[in-house]
């Protein structure tokens, strides 16, 4: 017996700019950012925590904008430019400075949270500098708030973007 495709179950095609390449997969209308990433795509740096919005490793840029992957639907991305951590060297100078940073600070451990600072942390540097602000840690620690992270104790991070904003 056969039956009918409900609307909830169809699949629609989502085409984006992911990492400044043309991609296209398919999503059902109730598959989020995060999964369509990670198992449609192959762009697997986009980690998932706790699916609630809450731990930000799922932290992506919405057309240059940080958003959490596991609260956007991955139709509400159609036509959109998508960038994630693994977004290739030379195409955003703060995230290239940012990693850099992260490394020379060992500013992570485990690593699975990382993608999603890095995400944040340089769209919230990209917007600081665009009105001409310099961070200090008070600021720095007031943005990584929305982050969740079990291994470094935040002082290593905080030193790395630290760095970047003051470069």
């Amino acid at each position: 017996m056969n039956h009918p495709v409900h609307e909830r179950d169809a699949l629609h095609t989502v085409a984006l700019t992911l990492n400044g390449r043309s991609r296209a997969g398919q999503a059902r209308p109730r598959l989020l950012l995060s999964d369509f990433l990670r198992h449609e795509l192959g762009a697997t740096g986009t980690h998932v925590g706790c699916e609630h919005g809450v731990c930000g490793a799922c932290t992506v840029r919405i057309d240059g904008v940080a958003q959490r992957a596991c609260l956007t639907l991955a139709v509400q991305v159609d036509g959109r430019c998508v960038d994630t951590v693994e977004q290739p060297q030379g195409m955003d100078a703060t995230l290239d400075a940012l990693k850099a940073a992260f490394k020379r600070h060992h500013a992570l451990q485990c690593g699975f949270c990382t993608a999603g600072i890095l995400m944040s942390s340089a769209d919230w540097l990209q917007r600081q500098r665009s009105i001409g602000h310099r961070p200090d840690e008070a600021e720095v620690r007031d943005m990584l708030s929305g982050h969740l992270c079990r291994c470094t104790g935040y002082t290593p991070i905080v030193n790395a973007v630290l760095e970047v904003a003051h470069a």
